[in-house]
């Protein structure tokens, strides 16, 4: 890996792109240092700041979030948008045949991404900045706005304002490493965050150190990123054989080839849906839970004590959730008709299998056992914070940030990109070498 770093900077057209990418990222970390207007941050208590609510919030945006800067929302609006837009193209025709037309069809979705995540922005920021109003008077009682917040006041219209266009510009830098840098722009916006977190829990625990602690949390971390790695590079290879072909007066030789069916084809996209489900009716509940009204104010108490994210009921849900939303989006992502269909058409097919029919039964069995064991590693990675902030060894790193920080979906996310992103170095290092041998 070192090796191919060094021989990328040493090309100077990939060492242009990597220096753009490190310039984006430089300027983001930098936005996420601007507060939003009407926020004061000497009573903004880091107590509410601090809580699994905002903890949860800020796997993809950092900590930024907690210091209510421009980029306070990250980079969820535009995640959410995405994950709905690929629902709806598995239920709505139009859709359906709209991502079948290419690149132009695969465009327009991304267009209608972009636009539906201006009002998921919105609507996200108008909830979170309510729910941090009646946190902060909750537990300190100090009001954390420089003016109470109220959707009738023109300068909390103006913080909404400012959240939404810092999550727009956020998606706008993503894009712009995506066509002028390398790799996923997305992804390294959401790595620069998760990564952002790491020096101030560092600072906090060498504050009082626990050597012991930290060599058991290092060896458990070397066995999740192993884990995590080898469970994200396995795949399932399918053999496909193609027939002799004939056309005019050409005959095509066959050939044998492979499908790869990933064990883990949904990612961390499942925990995204498991997290949203849980906390928009805790965000909720939590809201009217000073409510004057009795029955409601009793009915909010109750279900912001069922899905406190440090209770059991809770982890159990999330667990279940995950799980299961692995297998939805797994389907979603992975279509056996149309795969069969396509082998059809290319003469394509799998030797012992029939075409048409069997074929995709075949793949849906094919995916459906590899997908449980990439639900259960998904499902597992997502609780892995809790599990080890239940064991006494590691409450001083929990309690340092720790081990929040380098949690189970934060490592996923980590090694996913970097892997990823060396895949794609790689890549563009040989094809340079071929170009070499070519001329």
């Amino acid at each position: 890996m070192i090796e191919s770093m060094l021989n990328a900077f040493r090309a100077p057209d990939i060492r242009r792109r990597l220096l753009f990418v490190l310039g984006v990222l430089v300027i983001y970390r930098a936005l996420s240092h601007v507060l939003i207007p009407g926020i004061n941050p000497s009573t903004l208590s880091s107590k509410a700041g601090d809580n699994s609510f905002f903890s949860l919030l800020s796997l993809f945006s950092g900590a930024d979030i907690k210091r209510m800067s421009i980029v306070g929302l990250g980079l969820n609006p535009y995640i959410n948008a995405t994950i709905i837009m690929q629902i709806l193209q598995s239920t709505i025709p139009s859709l359906q045949a709209l991502s079948r037309e290419g690149e132009y069809g695969r465009n327009k979705i991304t267009s209608y991404s972009r636009w539906l995540s201006v009002p998921l922005a919105a609507l996200q920021a108008y909830g979170i900045l309510s729910y941090l109003q009646v946190t902060e008077l909750q537990q300190t009682g100090v009001n954390p706005y420089t003016t109470s917040f109220s959707f009738e006041k023109y300068e909390s219209l103006t913080m909404i304002l400012a959240l939404t266009v810092g999550s727009v510009l956020l998606m706008w830098l993503g894009e712009l490493i995506t066509e002028k840098g390398i790799g996923n722009g997305i992804s390294f916006i959401i790595f620069a965050g998760i990564v952002s977190r790491v020096p101030p829990a560092v600072i906090n625990f060498f504050v009082s150190p626990d050597w012991l602690e930290l060599f058991g949390f290092g060896v458990i971390g070397l066995i999740v990123i192993f884990v995590i790695i080898f469970v994200q590079e396995g795949q399932r290879r399918i053999p496909i054989q193609y027939a002799n072909r004939v056309r005019g007066h050409r005959v095509y030789q066959g050939g044998s080839t492979f499908l790869p069916l990933r064990v883990n084809m949904a990612g961390v996209i499942p925990i995204i849906f498991a997290i949203s489900i849980l906390l928009f009716p805790y965000q909720i509940a939590t809201y009217f839970s000073t409510s004057n009204v009795g029955w409601v104010k009793d009915l909010s108490t109750g279900i912001v004590s069922w899905l406190n994210p440090n209770g059991i009921f809770y982890i159990g849900l999330y667990f279940l959730l995950t799980f299961a939303f692995a297998f939805f989006y797994t389907f979603i992502v992975f279509k056996p008709d149309e795969t069969a269909n396509n082998l059809r058409k290319s003469g394509g097919f799998i030797p012992g299998i029939r075409p048409g029919q069997p074929t995709e039964e075949y793949l849906r069995r094919v995916a459906l056992r590899i997908t449980v064991a990439g639900a259960v590693f998904v499902a597992a990675v997502a609780i892995l914070p809790y599990a080890m902030g239940a064991l006494p060894m590691f409450k001083g790193l929990q309690n340092s940030g720790v081990g929040v920080t380098i949690g189970g979906t934060s490592v996923l996310i980590v090694v996913s990109v970097v892997v990823e992103t060396m895949k794609q170095l790689e890549a563009q290092l040989m094809m340079r070498s071929y170009e070499g041998f070519i001329r």
